[in-house]
């Protein structure tokens, strides 16, 4: 990579292929190993690679991709866009017949350019030539990038000049720029030197309420439950088995293991206006959460506070007693969503019962607050609640400090 022969994801596939595959018979788990690692397409057992590649999040990206950049309409064969996705994950520096001076096309660019077009100002993928910009400093291109962004209405593709898809330009993904910044997208020719978005070039607020911007810190943060649920044990099979590979010389082989499947019970508040705009965003973080670790996730519904009852259902028509919950395994983790605020009045002694109960069969149980916390000591209900339920502002390090207080405390 320092001396620019590997610049596409495709030489990366090339590359390692010579160095890790001995034998015709590694090439399929090389190549199921690859498209897991770059491309996260878990391909299962027994299964078409097609099958795993439509179904995963690169495929369908880049799909929206390609739909947004056709001119016609027409219904396409899966396996034929299977294979035009494969054919530009596999993309070398070979099939890159031109490199073009990033310099040269920066220079004769006009940052100040009027975005006039009302549709992509190109549509064909060009990847026979490729930009590089590695002589351009980091801060130069997102310099830049920010007066292209104040001009840009529309969104482009193909290009050298906007921030788009599929092109040249410095900015964008999908494209052939090397050294330039990939926003957003599955990338290219993995040639991009900073990735927005990605926490460790962009900073985020982990202060902040969680929203769209910071949702994939505050899922990181509730990974803590997961991994607090893992040891590390000696994997005597793999360990007896690559012993004998090595003519006898036995290395310990070290696996995971979940001491106890996770299991969690989430509680939202989504009957007040204050909620409203908090539920969505609730919802998507632990529905990423479901689908990117394994385990059981329940839902329940409840307005403004829990009495004897929550709900199966947004709508709060089909009820579900506090009873049967309790009747759960005790290692449940208990997440209750709320802003804790409402009369005095709503919280009687059944409320009070319904939080004791809850408290006294989950030990690992805490309450997640949307309201900022500078407004906490100003409502009566949510200083008395607080005192039934560990209580932590919505925000990725809020989260963070639950769960990792939440893990202290052993079942």
């Amino acid at each position: 990579m320092e001396k620019g022969l590997v610049k596409t994801l495709g030489d990366i596939f090339n590359v390692l292929k010579a160095i890790i595959v001995k034998e015709k018979s590694l090439i399929g788990p090389f190549t199921k190993a690859f498209y897991e690692y770059f491309l996260e397409i878990d391909i299962k057992e027994g299964e078409r690679l097609n099958d795993a590649i439509i179904r995963s999040k690169a495929f369908k990206k880049w799909k929206e991709d390609f739909d947004k950049k056709e001119f016609s309409k027409d219904e396409h064969d899966e396996d034929a866009l299977v294979n035009k996705f494969l054919d530009e994950v596999h993309l070398t520096t070979y099939d890159i017949k031109e490199v073009l001076d990033g310099r040269e096309l920066w220079d004769k660019d006009n940052p100040y350019q009027q975005d006039d077009s009302t549709e992509s100002e190109a549509r064909e993928r060009n990847l026979d030539k490729m930009a590089d910009y590695s002589d351009l400093t980091l801060q130069e291109i997102l310099q830049r990038m920010e007066t292209i962004k104040q001009n840009q209405r529309t969104n482009h593709s193909g290009g050298k000049h906007w921030i788009g898809t599929g092109g040249i330009s410095p900015y964008g993904h999908g494209g052939a720029a090397k050294a330039g910044v990939r926003v957003g997208g599955t990338g290219g020719g993995k040639m991009a030197r900073a990735v927005l978005n990605d926490k460790n070039y962009y900073p985020i607020d982990v202060n902040k309420l969680v929203n769209d911007n910071n949702i994939d810190a505050a899922l990181a943060s509730l990974k803590g439950i997961v991994e607090e649920s893992a040891h590390d044990e000696i994997d005597i099979e793999n360990t007896i088995k690559l012993g004998i590979k090595r003519g006898g010389l036995f290395i310990p082989e070290i696996k995971k293991v979940n001491e106890e499947k996770l299991q969690v019970i989430l509680l939202i508040d989504n009957g007040g206006y204050s909620m409203l705009s908090y539920v969505k965003v609730v919802q998507e973080l632990f529905k990423k959460m479901k689908t990117r670790f394994a385990h059981d996730l329940e839902t329940y519904y409840f307005h403004n506070t829990i009495y004897g009852e929550v709900y199966s259902d947004s709508n709060r028509t089909q009820a579900v007693k506090i009873k049967t919950l309790l009747a759960k395994d005790a290692s449940y983790r208990i997440f209750i969503i709320g802003d804790a605020t409402m009369g005095t009045y709503e919280i009687n002694q059944q409320s009070i019962n319904s939080y004791e109960a809850l408290k006294k069969k989950f030990q690992k149980i805490v309450w997640l607050n949307p309201e900022p916390v500078k407004y906490w000591a100003s409502t009566m209900s949510l200083q008395f609640l607080k005192e039934f339920i560990d209580m932590y502002p919505m925000t990725p390090k809020g989260i963070e400090e639950a769960v990792r207080d939440m893990n202290i405390k052993r079942t």
